[in-house]
C-alpha cells in the first residue's frame, strides 16, 4: 500500500510516497521551504501544495513539529504562537481536501526506525532522539509507541528548554565544533538516562548521519545508535502512522 507522508519542520516540509510493507520511498522526495511566518494558514497552503504535486487521492500521514493530542496542537514550539490549541487535523484535511492523520514528528521518525530500521524488535524502552532545529524525542516500550514523549522541552540553566542550548541549529547559529556541541548534546543525553533510564537511544534526523564525528565525546551508559534512515524517516514515519491509526 502507497500512503503520502508528509515531515514538517522548522525549515522544510517534505514528502513522498511509500510503500508501507517495506518502509521505501516510491517517489523522489518533494520539499518546499516552510514559510517564514510560521502560520498555520499559510503552513495549511504548503500542505496542500505537497499534496498537490504528486497528484495524491489517499489517506495522509503527517509528522509535526511540536506536542499533539488527537490531532490538535498542544504546544507552539518553535513554530507561531497562533498555533496553540489548533486542530492540525482538520486544517490540513480541508486544505487538501483529504483525511490525514497528524503525530509528533519524532514519534513519526520512531514509527519509522521501529518498524523499518534499526530499532525494529528492540525490547524494553528505547527512545529516538532526532537531532535538528529541535530536539525531538519519540518512546517505545516493547515496540508501543509512548506519545508525546519530548524530553528537548526540559529547561536548562537559562533556557526554558534545552533544545535551545543543544540542538543542531544551535550548532550551526553559533559555529560551534563537533566537540563543543556534541559536549552540549551530552549533557542532554546524560539528563535523559538520569529522569527515564533508557534500555536503548537512537539518534534520529540529518545529524544522526555523521555521527561519526562526534560519537567520541558521547559519554553516558545507555547504548547509542544511529538510526542511519536520515531526513527520510520522519516522512517514512509519518506514512506509517496512518496504518498504526485505529
Amino acid at each position: 500500500m502507497e500512503i503520502l507522508g508528509i515531515d514538517i519542520g522548522g525549515t522544510g516540509m517534505k514528502g513522498a510516497l511509500i510503500d508501507t510493507k517495506t518502509g521505501k520511498l516510491t517517489t523522489e522526495r518533494f520539499r518546499v521551504p516552510t514559510p517564514k511566518s510560521r502560520k498555520p494558514e499559510d503552513m495549511a497552503t504548503v500542505f496542500k501544495t505537497i499534496v498537490a504535486h504528486f497528484n495524491y487521492k489517499g489517506p495522509v500521514g503527517c509528522g509535526f513539529p511540536t506536542i499533539t493530542q488527537h490531532g490538535v496542537c498542544k504546544s507552539v514550539g518553535n513554530l507561531h504562537p497562533s498555533w496553540l490549541n489548533v486542530n492540525i487535523k482538520e486544517l490540513f484535511s480541508k486544505a487538501c481536501g483529504l483525511p490525514v492523520t497528524v503525530i509528533n514528528d519524532a514519534d513519526a521518525a520512531g514509527f519509522a526506525v521501529m518498524n523499518y530500521g534499526i530499532g525494529k524488535g528492540e525490547k524494553g524502552l528505547v527512545v529516538i532522539i532526532t537531532i535538528g532545529t529541535g530536539l525531538g524525542s519519540g518512546a517505545f516500550y516493547n515496540g508501543k509507541l509512548i506519545p508525546n514523549f519530548e524530553l528537548g522541552q526540559i529547561p536548562y540553566k537559562k533556557h526554558m528548554k534545552i533544545e535551545q542550548w543543544a540542538a543542531a541549529s544551535v550548532k550551526k547559529r553559533k559555529n560551534l565544533s563537533y566537540k563543543k556541541w556534541a559536549k552540549r548534546f551530552n549533557t542532554f543525553l546524560k539528563l535523559v538516562e538520569i529522569i527515564i533510564c533508557p534500555d536503548l537511544i537512537i539518534l534520529g534526523g540529518g545529524t544522526s548521519k555523521k555521527y561519526g564525528k562526534f560519537k567520541k565525546w558521547i559519554k553516558i551508559n545507555t547504548p547509542v545508535k544511529a538510526a542511519h534512515l536520515g531526513n527520510h524517516a520522519g516522512i517514512i514515519g509519518a506514512a506509517t502512522a496512518v496504518t498504526h491509526e485505529t
